[in-house]
């Protein structure tokens, strides 16, 4: 029944729940760049590259005969998912960056006046009097 317990305990931890939020944000976030390549940044580099269809693009190694389907290297998809990394590995690194430019600025920020001393207190009340009696 203890590992029951242990399990539970591990499990409810806010970190655990951070890192499932991270992960299906993560997974989702995947889908968005692979669309955005797939969809809006390949078809223009085909155009340019003479109408080139990148999922397309794959060499047979060998030929399909009777029931064993052709093998063949589909180096485009390939290409796509290079492409969808470095999006991804982008996103992230601008991401890290701007988190690591708010805490150096959190951390160089001068810190606050420290409050007057009791002597310096008694010294600018006696000064006030000393000013009122002239």
């Amino acid at each position: 029944m203890s590992m029951i317990k242990e399990f539970k305990e591990f499990a409810v931890k806010g970190n655990v729940v951070d890192m499932a939020v991270g992960i299906i944000i993560g997974a989702a976030f995947g889908k968005i760049v692979s669309s955005f390549v797939g969809d809006v940044i390949m078809p223009p580099i085909g155009v340019l590259l003479g109408g080139v269809d990148f999922s397309n693009l794959a060499f047979t190694v060998k030929e399909a005969s009777g029931a064993a389907p052709a093998v063949v290297v589909s180096y485009g998809k390939f290409i796509q998912t290079i492409i969808d990394f470095t999006i991804i590995a982008l996103a992230v690194f601008m991401g890290i960056k701007a988190i690591n430019t708010l805490k150096k600025a959190e951390e160089t920020a001068p810190p606050a006046p420290a409050a007057p001393s009791a002597e310096e207190v008694l010294l600018t009340e006696i000064r006030d009097l000393l000013k009122e009696k002239k």
